[in-house]
């Protein structure tokens, strides 16, 4: 895998609790700051805008 650069989420407050994103050249990948070196979750681009839809409406649980 070539060099990813990490973003950390804009909502992440101080702590351990943080969402890494970083793009592939055909996958998003996510990771958390407790576990930075291991990615947790590989999405297709439009999974993960469909994701982020959700998120940003407020109808996860």
């Amino acid at each position: 895998m070539t060099h990813l650069t990490w973003q950390k989420s804009t909502y992440c407050a101080q702590g351990d609790s943080c969402v890494h994103v970083a793009e592939g050249t055909e996958t998003i990948h996510l990771t958390e700051s407790a576990d930075p070196g291991g990615v947790i979750l590989d999405a297709h681009p439009a999974a993960f805008d469909a994701l982020l839809a959700v998120l940003k409406k407020g109808s996860h649980r």
